[in-house]
């Protein structure tokens, strides 16, 4: 249950968590996709690549910090902030992803691909509700007739 204290809410409403949730396991699937090719270079080579580094930072900042917002009590314009900044990040990642594995035959890269693509619309979503929570659901000040 949320429970609106001015502008502060007491939990997620079951949207923002489902959808949170969702982008949570997506992140988790990048992340563990990409530590694994990661590893697969093992000394062969001596450059990894910056677009695997980048969705490794990413997926694990949105793990790390996706896991603490579950459970923070948290601010309407705190979480649009929140959303706006990785939405961001997602969508450089979406980027690299779409360079790196569209025309590839590997199933791996199109699933981070795939999951890639999820977790960035899923927080664009968060960031339309959120701003929609932040500033059209606020009280009225005009009389209606």
């Amino acid at each position: 249950m949320v429970h609106r204290t001015g502008d502060r809410v007491a939990g997620l409403s079951p949207l923002f968590m489902a959808t949170n949730i969702l982008i949570w396991i997506s992140a988790v699937i990048v992340m563990g996709i990409v530590s694994y090719f990661i590893s697969l270079v093992n000394g062969q080579y001596s450059y990894i690549g910056d677009h695997l580094v980048y969705l490794e930072v990413i997926s694990v900042l949105t793990v790390a910090f996706f896991l603490v917002a579950f459970f923070l009590g948290t601010y309407h314009g705190y979480i649009l902030l929140f959303n706006l900044i990785f939405s961001y990040l997602w969508l450089v990642a979406v980027v690299f992803t779409t360079i790196d594995y569209t025309n590839s035959s590997s199933s791996l890269g199109k699933t981070v691909e795939a999951f890639s693509y999820i977790a960035f619309f899923l927080l664009l979503f968060n960031v339309l509700y959120s701003w929609h929570l932040v500033y059209r659901a606020g009280p009225r000040t005009t009389a209606h007739v």
